[in-house]
């Protein structure tokens, strides 16, 4: 057996915290879509469960025999090994999800391979908040602390994507003590298009406190014509979504020449 999966790259189109929980979680709202590029997972039938990672961001893993990839795949039960070869494009601790995404990605893998058991989801919320939508890998609004999912008109299929990140990693914990805990009001209802319009991040001025470097990232971006720009999840990664993939092409090579230390992923939206 072989197999090959996209773990997707998570943006948050809208992310709206609205209290902090007595758990010490956060009550939010969120638009969650995915891009059609991310980490690479190669798989293949092993005598017992292995990870080789490989890729720009394979050093950033603190530990990569201890990690989300592994924590999934002990998670489901199954009658055989799996070897996963990752390839880690995605930048860490940068507000894409990319853990989540691998995480999401093995459990897709599992289920072509032996199917998910019944209780997926909750073996899948023990990972992370954002891992069940990243089993999916499709538009979705998120509630809770994002693992209560409800389908959402997708009417953004296609549309081009360029992510940014200033190479700058920035843990979510720190960002969420920063806000302010003020209840902004709910996230608006609608289309994705209308949601995502109308919405916000209230987590963009906290990271901006504690990355900078993330205001300079948005400048650009808006400066790009853009249809919209805004930080995704907890930072530091921005996106910009653009009406054709020229005007995105475009962009990004403005952004490579002017900003060539910056990271740069261009797709689009699944």
């Amino acid at each position: 057996m072989r197999l090959v999966e996209t773990a997707y790259a998570k943006i948050n189109l809208a992310l709206h915290v609205r209290m902090r929980r007595e758990d010490g979680y956060h009550e939010l709202e969120t638009l969650f879509a995915f891009v059609d590029a991310g980490d690479t997972l190669t798989v293949r039938s092993a005598a017992q469960d292995r990870l080789i990672t490989t890729g720009e961001f394979a050093a950033k893993l603190d530990n990569p025999f201890d990690n989300i990839v592994m924590q999934a795949l002990g998670a489901l039960p199954r009658t055989d090994g799996l070897e996963i070869a990752l390839e880690k494009n995605l930048p860490v601790a940068a507000g894409l999800g990319g853990g989540s995404a691998d995480a999401g990605a093995v459990f897709r893998i599992v289920e072509q391979a032996h199917g998910l058991p019944d209780g997926w989801h909750a073996r899948a919320t023990r990972l992370g908040a954002d891992v069940p939508a990243c089993v999916c890998s499709e538009m979705a609004v998120g509630r809770g602390t994002g693992t209560e999912l409800e389908p959402v008109e997708n009417d953004m299929a296609g549309m081009a994507v360029l992510l940014v990140n200033p190479r700058i990693a920035v843990s979510t914990g720190p960002v969420f003590k920063a806000w302010d805990g003020k209840d902004r009001g709910p996230m608006p209802h609608g289309t994705a298009r209308e949601i995502a319009q109308a919405g916000r991040n209230d987590l963009r001025d906290p990271a901006i406190s504690i990355c900078p470097a993330i205001a300079d990232v948005l400048s650009a971006l808006e400066a790009s014509d853009p249809w919209l720009h805004e930080m995704s999840g907890s930072g530091a990664t921005c996106f910009a979504l653009y009406e054709s993939a020229e005007i995105r092409d475009r962009a990004s090579q403005k952004l490579a020449f002017d900003h060539p230390d910056w990271w740069q992923m261009k797709g689009q939206l699944r």
